[in-house]
């Protein structure tokens, strides 16, 4: 499978590297084709690795992660190019965070949601929200949390929900762990987490945590 992953921060060189150790071929996406920490990636990766704009890395991947900061999202999928998204899954792990003196702040937040923006502005994307309430290296170990904890998805095609399912699988995330919220509108109360997933943070000292939903019965 061809990946696409928009972001050279921590968060999009480590998911793009998990892809690469699972076989994919990979596409790091930035602003500029010459960004050093892309071009840097794909050299030292080499093979299967490559690094090219938002529009070159959409356009090579069947499916695409948006692993920018959830703040400037539309303005890197709006680059990537909606010709390029049109028909594909879109995987959105982002949050939309920013610090207020010091402290973390949501926009949007309640009544909308980075992923809801997302779909609203690509319609023909297939957008699936996961991945944004745990750690970049939980996102694909989770078996650095030991338990039975859970990872969330939500978006309006089933079959994209699905699709991205079986990525979880591979990144080591059992079905069973993975809980369907239902449409892109979930996405609201996912991103509303963060601010306690900072907290927990605060608390333990390291990101290696992770939620686990029980139901009696």
């Amino acid at each position: 499978m061809r990946y696409a992953v928009l972001g050279t921060g921590e968060v999009g060189r480590t998911l793009a590297g998990r892809l690469l150790e699972l076989g994919h071929e990979v596409t790091l996406g930035s602003r500029t084709r010459d960004n050093p920490v892309a071009v840097e990636w794909a050299t030292a990766e080499a093979g299967r690795a490559h690094a090219g704009t938002f529009a070159e890395a959409a356009a090579a991947g069947e499916v695409v992660v948006n692993a920018v900061a959830g703040r400037v999202a539309l303005d890197a999928l709006e680059a990537a190019g909606a010709e390029h998204l049109a028909g594909k899954v879109l995987v959105d792990v982002s949050n939309p965070l920013a610090f207020e003196d010091g402290q973390p702040l949501l926009d949007p937040v309640g009544s909308d949601s980075v992923g809801e923006r997302i779909q609203r502005a690509f319609p023909q994307a297939r957008v699936v929200k996961t991945l944004n309430t745990v750690n970049c290296r939980v996102m694909v170990d989770p078996r650095r949390v030991p338990g039975e904890h859970h990872l969330f998805v939500c978006g309006a095609d089933a079959r994209a929900k699905e699709q991205v399912t079986a990525l979880l699988g591979e990144f080591g995330w059992p079905a069973g762990r993975v809980l369907d919220l239902g449409g892109i509108e979930a996405a609201r109360a996912v991103e509303m987490y963060l601010p306690l997933w900072l907290t927990l943070f605060g608390r333990f000292g390291d990101a290696d945590f992770n939620i686990e939903v029980r139901r009696s019965g």
